[in-house]
């Protein structure tokens, strides 16, 4: 299993998040540096972000997914059409950042 994983569940039907491409981001020298993508499953997860044996070291990373196309593709007007999360790693452990979407609202916790 990938160090930094996702999953995306979309609040309003209580459903995952499907098709939703994620870009991992790390802060270097004052600007953002695509390390990883991927797009969310049938399950709204992405296991395989960074290779299994990938190991980032502690640094300012963020996520960013896109959600516009999602919900254009569902036929849902939405107010946040792309979402950063933010985070700092410490250590060499497992950091899985999920996402708790609707049309006009947003949430995320640090997950295990």
């Amino acid at each position: 299993m990938s160090q930094i994983t996702t999953h995306v569940l979309d609040t309003t039907i209580g459903k995952p998040g499907e098709g939703i491409h994620i870009e991992l981001q790390e802060q270097q020298n004052n600007m953002w540096q695509t390390i990883a993508e991927g797009t969310t499953n049938a399950d709204g997860r992405i296991a395989d972000l960074l290779e299994k044996d990938e190991v980032l070291a502690p640094a300012t990373y963020r996520m960013v997914f896109h959600t516009g196309k999602y919900f254009e593709s569902n036929k849902q007007k939405v107010f946040y059409p792309v979402v950063h999360i933010h985070f700092q790693t410490v250590d060499q452990s497992h950091y899985h950042i999920p996402l708790l979407l609707n049309p006009f609202g947003y949430s995320t916790y640090r997950g295990s």
